[in-house]
């Protein structure tokens, strides 16, 4: 498997400079995905300092519009970021922690489901969230 790219070739590439707190969001997000941008935020001050929550959202708009970043919005959440991105890929939401996984298309090709009516719309893409219990939640009933 080849090795993924640096942060800074990857900030390069989509015509964005290379900033130090761009650089730390990415690999923030690559240690631990699914992050919403104020526990982003806290992750990047760890390792550069003081920046502020403002610089952090506008750097993830910026990283999410360029395709380097994937933002997901599960319904009663915050938005989460991911570094995962065009493949299409699906998530499942747990209900009692909101932790969130995760998973490969549920059959075929993107847009991986196809409406039963388009409308005339050319759909490339579907956005699935399917919502749950995360094992860990699911001990914890059983106990």
């Amino acid at each position: 498997m080849a090795e993924p790219e640096t942060p800074a070739v990857m900030l390069r590439g989509a015509g964005l400079r290379v900033t130090s707190a761009r650089v730390a969001i990415i690999d923030a997000l690559r240690a631990g995905q699914h992050q919403p941008a104020e526990a982003v935020a806290a992750l990047v001050r760890e390792r550069v300092g003081a920046v502020s929550s403002q610089a952090v959202y506008e750097a993830l708009n910026a990283l999410t519009d360029a395709g380097i970043l994937r933002r997901i919005e599960p319904m009663g959440s915050a938005a989460r970021y991911e570094t995962r991105v065009g493949d299409n890929h699906h998530h499942l939401v747990c209900r009692n922690c909101g932790a969130v996984a995760d998973v490969d298309c549920a059959v075929g090709h993107a847009p991986c489901l196809e409406p039963a009516n388009a409308a005339g719309y050319q759909v490339d893409e579907a956005d699935v969230i399917y919502w749950g219990l995360c094992p860990r939640c699911q001990d914890g009933q059983r106990s």
